[in-house]
């Protein structure tokens, strides 16, 4: 009797949990899995087509494998580690500095990710404005490099640019703030052991002592990044105005879905482009886990 009312607290606990993970995560995704079989306009009820969204997508989606596709690996393979890599050197040199001024400068670096992504659209795109009252054409203007404004939001030259430039500013979050404590509860008899064993400069103790120490927190971090980089594709959207952007020069995978799933209403469309960019992100964060993950 014990033993079942032991068991039965148990799934009390686990009940809240259980209850919002299958009604945000399970069953939103198996909705999804089940809909990119159909055809659904979101009008009529949704029509059996078998792989036919599938094909389509790989075969006859120009757009989707020649600007989607290479868009979205360069925007991931650069904001993804760059903006990982940039939280763990922040997260080491913050470490480095007395608490008091540790405290503001992680709460100066952290608050650009609290930031709404319209918000920080906004702040960005006074920034880089089209004509001669945006700060940085009347900054170049004003020193003589420009003779005119550049459109900078509006060109498929500078579009993506800028798209990585600000997510790479927005992009110290959690994992940056998990990684920060993560330096900071090493055990400093560790270092010293470290110095006696033969570490003899401060790179080989990030390389040797540093980050293996704390590996949980740097795989949270990669996940997070991994995660964070593929959601933040709605800033090319905010930053051009349009979707899709110009020229489809800072379009990726989710302003596809996007496109499909809210403007042409091809739900069904929309829920196959949405497999696959489940399927590419559990493929990076297996990435990740085989690199920090523990091993058996």
């Amino acid at each position: 009797m014990t033993k079942n009312k032991r068991d039965f607290s148990q799934w009390i606990f686990l009940g809240p949990y259980i209850l919002l993970f299958s009604a945000f995560i399970v069953i939103p995704v198996g909705a999804a899995i089940l809909l990119s079989f159909t055809y659904f306009n979101a009008i009529e009820a949704p029509t059996f087509i078998g792989l036919s969204n599938y094909v389509s997508l790989i075969t006859q989606d120009e757009v989707f494998m020649q600007k989607i596709v290479p868009n979205t690996l360069t925007f991931a393979l650069i904001v993804g580690p760059g903006g990982y890599i940039l939280s763990f050197i922040l997260a080491w040199a913050l470490a480095q500095v007395p608490k008091k001024i540790r405290t503001i400068l992680a709460l100066i670096i952290y608050s650009p990710s609290m930031t709404a992504g319209v918000a920080m659209a906004v702040v960005w795109t006074i920034i880089f404005s089209g004509d001669q009252t945006g700060y940085l054409n009347s900054m170049l203007i004003t020193m003589g490099l420009l003779l005119e404004p550049i459109q900078w939001l509006q060109s498929p030259e500078y579009l993506m640019k800028i798209m990585i430039l600000v997510t790479l500013w927005g992009s110290m979050g959690v994992g940056f703030l998990a990684m920060l404590s993560g330096v900071l509860n090493i055990n400093s008899e560790i270092y010293e052991a470290g110095y006696i064993d033969g570490i003899k400069n401060r790179f080989q103790e990030v390389i040797y002592i540093t980050i293996p120490s704390m590996r949980p927190q740097m795989l949270f971090g990669a996940v997070m990044a991994v995660v964070g980089t593929f959601q933040a594709g709605a800033i090319g959207v905010a930053l051009s105005g349009a979707n899709p952007t110009p020229q489809y020069s800072g379009q990726l995978m989710v302003n596809h879905l996007e496109d499909f799933g809210f403007i042409r209403y091809e739900m069904g469309y929309a829920a196959a482009i949405s497999v696959v960019l489940l399927i590419v992100v559990y493929a990076f964060s297996k990435v990740a886990w085989r690199l920090f993950g523990e091993k058996d």
